[in-house]
């Protein structure tokens, strides 16, 4: 992409994320749940797009870093088995310090336990491949949730409650909204330098042919156990992000919703384009836009426009907004396209 359509793309992007909860007041829960919906599909372009690992299972990731920052907030200045919502024997009341130091931590912890979880798993998950690998790591993230519903210790299926934002409603809606937008940036600079490494290349060597790529010195396993970490450090963040914005931890709906974010974050990175860095973060924004906007005026058939929206994507659409555009504009990408005489 060259630079000036990258910055048309770029500034009214940051310039919307800044001013949006001032503008749009009313729609900051949307618009932050937006940013956590980029996060989604940039991370599962990682292994789905870059890699070419498509994986149902992402959401675990999601659920984990949820978990092990609820444990994190809770544990330093109360016994999680007492504090937590099922068993409700103690009310931990937090001054502002010992809220915000087991936020940090929470939030640091999320993405190193989902990171160390991922790296952990690549190892046996790596040797499927295909749908298999698919329907591997779905299973995963439905074991998961339904795991942690029968853990006690962590609340079971009554969940946790979050510690309470230590501020008025506002302040922590404008808190949590600027933390997700800064993940969301954080997590796009983070891919777009990924991407542009040896690493990048390797992964991308993975994706086109795995066994040239280990012919070629390439060691698969760790690359694609890397990427996977960093995909999954990413998510655990927004795990700890969500929790605290919703203010519970519960199973199966809240930290590993397989049926909604899990499947969302498939959707929106082939409506935008998989293996592309922008796509992933168009196709968030329009699959949410549309979501929202059929959750509000068409409610009862929200579901079927989603479905609808999937079905034409697959179907007729399979290239995604990047690949279309990058067909129709090649000159705006860099890309460079002989006529048919052979000239450039």
């Amino acid at each position: 992409m060259n630079s000036n359509f990258s910055l048309k793309i770029h500034l009214p992007l940051l310039v919307f994320g800044l001013a949006a909860p001032f503008v749009f007041p009313g729609l900051q829960y949307q618009i932050a749940t937006l940013w956590v919906m980029v996060l989604f599909a940039l991370t599962w372009d990682v292994m789905g797009g870059q890699m070419g690992y498509n994986s149902l299972g992402n959401i675990f990731f999601f659920g984990v870093g949820m978990y092990a920052s609820a444990v994190i907030q809770i544990a330093q200045f109360a016994d999680v088995g007492a504090f937590t919502a099922a068993r409700g024997a103690i009310v931990v009341e937090y001054t502002d310090a010992q809220y915000y130091q087991g936020l940090v931590l929470g939030i640091l912890a999320s993405g190193f336990v989902a990171a160390a979880t991922a790296f952990a798993l690549g190892w046996t998950v790596f040797g499927l491949r295909g749908p298999y690998f698919a329907i591997g790591t779905l299973g995963m993230a439905l074991a998961a949730g339904e795991l942690m519903g029968t853990w006690e210790w962590v609340g079971g299926g009554g969940g946790i409650g979050m510690p309470v934002f230590p501020g008025s409603a506002q302040a922590k809606g404008l808190t949590f909204y600027f933390l997700t937008f800064a993940a969301a940036i954080l997590t796009f600079v983070t891919l777009q330098w990924v991407y542009k490494t040896r690493f990048g290349l390797a992964i991308n060597a993975i994706r086109d042919d795995e066994e040239k790529a280990e012919a070629m010195g390439i060691h698969t396993l760790r690359y694609k156990s890397v990427a996977w970490a960093i995909s999954a450090f990413f998510l655990g963040i927004s795990g700890a992000l969500f929790g605290n914005i919703v203010g519970f931890v519960e199973p199966l709906e809240v930290a590993f919703p397989t049926v909604t974010f899990g499947i969302f974050m498939v959707a929106m990175t082939l409506l935008g384009g998989k293996g592309t860095l922008w796509g992933p973060v168009l196709g968030a924004i329009l699959f949410h836009v549309i979501k929202e906007a059929t959750w509000t005026y068409f409610l009862g058939w929200q579901w079927v426009a989603l479905g609808m929206l999937i079905i034409i994507n697959v179907v007729f659409f399979q290239q995604g907004i990047m690949g279309w555009l990058m067909e129709k504009y090649p000159e705006k990408f860099g890309i460079i396209v002989e006529d048919k005489g052979g000239s450039k």
